[in-house]
């Protein structure tokens, strides 16, 4: 099944506010690619790169110049119709022997990325798994030439951040540009890791700038990886526009951030043109969400073994995602009171999440999404006055079977929180942030100081329980501020992650009494049309158990009618079954899983994930679980 070159090759869009054009990245180019087989999956034969440059031709497409990109951005002239920006990276002798000579015969312009330290270097590197000597990468000369041609611009890739750095204790090599190197005993501070990445990007600017009389305006960042500080330290260096694999273009703080087509696998013609000429497919999502408490052991060896127990598992399984625990519950109250990365304010069980979710990227190939509470912290800075409170006459009060939750109108407990999702991104590597069920409050929730100040303010009303029971457009305002004030700060919290590592996706777990129950959003503060278009992905809870139902199949129906009916319902949805009925302290078998998946993709559900995954014990079993949730299985792969 020849999937990967497709997926990789998907349509990046530029976003709408930007002139239209697509982008597209190619490394080394070889006379004989072994196509999916090839070492270097990033290579290009030269018959398929002439097909490529022919079929634009051909085909109304217009190769454009970075001039003529920022001319369009400014105002000054149109882009022509199906303009693409060519790029090349890693600055490898074939762009000089290879590309270069079609680049003038089609009078198509290019950026070429260049590592100035492989320029110069007299080592010998190991690049694709292959050892490349100096002679393996253009000369200063020939980019004086390619330069002097009109059709080339000399990007920077670095001078050396194209390498992995030791990102954990567990020595991951991680990309040097956005990692905080671990000497050891301690992880690089801020000024330290900016300082290391200033000196980089002006060795790389200034030698350039040295050798072809021109300061480049683009920062290629090596592996796509970079965030805001980074941008930063490369704007002052004159480069303010970046080239990353981002899935989308973006502005952000004035820098322009291109997204770009990763041409993998060799693509031969069908799938290059189908790339550019077809709207990008959607991805189906398949979930197992895990509980990093059942990796972690004080035992290394026996951590080890817990951790590859389950990437044989998710390997096995050939699905799309990991929900990964980035928390630890000690006392089982519901509320973190440890977490599994540094951080500013609670205990570390273990330094250890980064290593799960690297592994788990790098040898499952899945993305994984951070699990962290929004609201349930407890010990450490969190005050208990800061926590959801009861009203003062005792009429009103929080849910006391609910864990231990801040109160979200608590702006010094938001800002504590706030910092731990920004430790756990300086720290970690992963693709998204899945904020747990406990963003909620019920219909007798908050009435806290600080809720009641906050309430006031927006409302110019004093709430107390004698209004809200005889007043139903108040409390209809109470319960809609309650929920968008919550989704206010989820979304502040993604985007402190997203400086820090920009295109991070997001998700968000509801109830699914939410949409089926006409007063859900009344004891819940959880509107799911709101969470649509606050979100990437809406966890929707699909547990008929945990909500008391007894007639599984209509349950599924209702609520799948329900997300059917709003726009994108089913493509931003992500079923999420339970393995285990916690009322009865019991697995739901395997087969009963399997089954139920099957019925939600016969009604239409593209997105399923179930949770947990006790990968110690095996259920639920792999093999019947793949016939319900994995891309194989929807792909008609043979693999066993």
């Amino acid at each position: 099944m020849r999937l990967l070159p497709l997926l990789m090759f998907l349509a990046l869009p530029v976003m709408a506010s930007e002139p239209a054009y697509q982008v597209i990245v190619y490394h080394d180019v070889k006379d004989d690619v072994a196509g999916d087989y090839d070492p270097d999956q990033y290579a290009v034969s030269t018959n398929n790169l002439i097909a490529q440059f022919t079929w634009l031709r051909d085909n109304g497409f217009r190769p454009v110049s970075v001039d003529q990109i920022i001319d369009a951005r400014e105002g000054r002239r149109p882009l022509p119709e199906n303009a693409v920006l060519l790029t090349f990276d890693d600055g490898l002798i074939s762009f000089y022997t290879r590309v270069f000579p079609l680049l003038k015969v089609f009078n198509y312009p290019a950026v070429l990325s260049i590592v100035t330290s492989w320029i110069e270097t007299d080592r010998i590197l190991k690049y694709a798994g292959e050892n490349r000597s100096r002679d393996g990468f253009v000369t200063w000369k020939q980019i004086q030439e390619l330069q002097a041609s009109g059709l080339v611009e000399i990007a920077s890739h670095s001078h050396d951040l194209h390498k992995g750095i030791r990102g954990n204790p567990q020595n991951n090599l991680q990309p040097a540009a956005v990692t905080r190197l671990y000497d050891g005993e301690n992880y690089e501070n801020e000024a330290a890791y900016l300082d290391r990445i200033d000196a980089d990007l002006k060795t790389s600017a200034a030698s350039i700038l040295r050798n072809t009389g021109q300061s480049p305006r683009i920062m290629v960042w090596p592996y796509g990886a970079f965030n805001d500080a980074a941008a930063a330290v490369a704007a002052k260096h004159g480069m303010r526009i970046s080239l990353t694999l981002a899935e989308e273009s973006a502005v952000r703080s004035d820098l322009l951030h291109l997204g770009r087509h990763l041409a993998f696998g060799n693509p031969d013609l069908g799938d290059f043109s189908s790339t550019l000429l077809l709207p990008p497919r959607d991805q189906l999502v398949r979930v197992a969400q895990v509980d990093l408490d059942y990796v972690y052991d004080p035992n290394p060896a026996q951590q080890i073994a817990n951790l590859d127990r389950l990437l044989d598992r998710i390997n096995a399984m050939e699905i799309s995602h990991v929900f990964l625990q980035a928390f630890a519950d000690d006392d089982a109250d519901g509320g973190a009171d440890a977490v599994y990365f540094p951080n500013r304010h609670l205990p570390v069980r273990a330094d250890l999440f980064n290593r799960v979710a690297w592994q788990l990227k790098t040898r499952a190939n899945v993305k994984v999404f951070a699990w962290l509470p929004m609201l349930s912290f407890v010990g450490g800075p969190f005050e208990s006055d800061w926590r959801v409170l009861e009203n003062r006459a005792g009429l009103i009060g929080a849910d006391p079977d609910s864990e231990p939750r801040l109160s979200p109108f608590n702006m010094e407990a938001r800002a504590k929180i706030a910092e731990i999702y920004e430790d756990l991104a300086t720290y970690a590597r992963f693709d998204g942030i899945l904020f747990h069920d406990d963003g909620r409050l019920n219909e007798r929730e908050d009435f806290s100081e600080a809720a009641l100040d906050f309430y006031r303010r927006k409302l110019d009303v004093d709430i107390s329980a004698e209004k809200l029971a005889t007043d139903s457009e108040l409390t209809r305002r109470w319960t809609e501020l309650k929920s968008s004030t919550i989704v206010e700060f989820s979304t502040e919290l993604v985007e402190r992650v997203r400086r820090l590592q920009p295109g991070i996706k997001s998700a968000r777990n509801i109830f699914s009494s939410a949409l089926l129950d006409s007063e859900g959003p009344g004891y819940l503060a959880q509107d799911f049309d709101e969470f649509l278009g606050a979100y990437d992905y809406v966890a929707l809870m699909a547990m008929p158990a945990l909500e008391g139902v007894t007639d599984h199949d209509t349950f599924f129906e209702q609520l799948v009618n329900a997300v059917r009916n709003r726009p994108s319902g089913l493509e931003r949805t992500i079923f999420e079954l339970q393995a285990v009925d916690w009322s009865q302290s019991r697995q739901i078998s395997s087969t009963e899983l399997q089954t139920t998946m099957r019925l939600l993709q016969s009604l239409g559900v593209r997105h399923l994930g179930y949770y947990p995954d006790d990968f110690i014990a095996g259920h639920p079993n792999v093999q019947q679980l793949r016939l319900g949730i994995s891309l194989a299985e929807e792909f008609g792969s043979t693999t066993p």
